[in-house]
């Protein structure tokens, strides 16, 4: 009777998972198994607990910036350029090599010396961070060469020529973030640009671009020159920076599935922004890019994104 007593409180405790002081058994042999298989059971616990803690440690975040770490009731930025959409055709025989930067992805013609496209997506987010108080200032950056680039002009060589160094991709765009606007300043992100277009109406087309994705939460942007037959030369010491006779740029909104682009001449383009709305298609017919199929290539109602 006393040993069906002993199983039952050894069952009773097995049960509930705690281990019975050796008064209890009246077995000290036992009693030290019952010890040892509690101790390990409850060391087995702790591991599978400490395991699963590992586990979620090792959740992969985007890796962001000081700057974006800091901006309060924003989301984490991901590198943006590895969107599948900002993938452009170059025509066949044009010199070009692709740059996947931290947010943009530059077709640079290394023959040229100057981008064939300049792609990015920027999100509502990216405008915030970089409409922020505390947001990079474009007077820290300087023009440099990339040195990793062949053909890659050096900042000095834009000197004299009557030209500014025209971003393709705006600073304007990428003060969210450090790396990102070192990347926009350099010279692979440079075209000859006519001054005057430059200060005055390609910005305006710029700031346009900036609201837009702030309204619509995402949009991907196309910025490139369209070249003459015979195109001007410049250049400090040789002439081999061409200069282009235009710029093109294309905006697409996924969310909307909405497109259209513009078309400046590099020169003083005065008037209102409707009046250099193009299709995508016509881009494509004056460059001989080809953007993604996914890209409505007819539209252009410009009234759609006022």
């Amino acid at each position: 009777m006393r040993q069906t007593v002993k199983i039952w409180v050894l069952i009773a405790a097995m049960v509930m998972g705690g281990a019975l002081p050796p008064q209890v058994m009246g077995d000290n042999e036992v009693t030290m198994q019952w010890c040892a298989q509690a101790k390990s059971k409850k060391k087995s616990k702790k591991n599978k607990k400490k395991k699963k803690g590992t586990a979620s440690s090792l959740v992969s975040v985007p890796t962001i910036s000081k700057t974006t770490a800091a901006t309060k009731g924003t989301t984490a930025v991901a590198q943006q350029n590895t969107n599948a959409l900002l993938a452009v055709n170059i025509p066949k025989g044009v010199s070009n090599q692709v740059l996947n930067y931290q947010t943009i992805r530059v077709n640079f013609n290394p023959s040229l010396r100057i981008p064939n496209c300049v792609a990015y997506e920027l999100t509502a987010t990216m405008v915030d961070m970089a409409d922020a108080p505390g947001h990079e200032n474009r007077k820290s950056y300087n023009y440099a060469r990339d040195g990793k680039v062949k053909g890659c002009p050096e900042n000095w060589e834009y000197r004299g020529s009557g030209y500014s160094r025209g971003h393709m991709a705006p600073a304007m765009d990428m003060r969210w973030d450090k790396t990102a606007m070192t990347q926009c300043f350099y010279m692979t992100n440079m075209c000859p640009q006519d001054t005057k277009l430059n200060n005055d109406h390609w910005r305006v087309l710029e700031e346009k671009v900036h609201h837009w994705a702030k309204r619509d939460k995402r949009i991907l942007v196309f910025t490139g020159p369209i070249m003459g037959k015979n195109p001007k030369m410049i250049g400090k010491d040789k002439q081999n920076i061409a200069v282009p006779d235009a710029f093109f740029k294309v905006l697409y909104a996924p969310g909307q599935n909405r497109a259209i682009a513009f078309i400046y001449d590099n020169k003083p383009c005065p008037g209102n922004i409707s009046k250099y709305a193009v299709t995508v298609a016509e881009v494509e017919r004056r460059t001989g890019l080809t953007f993604s199929s996914a890209i409505p290539k007819r539209q252009c109602n410009l009234a759609d994104w006022e």
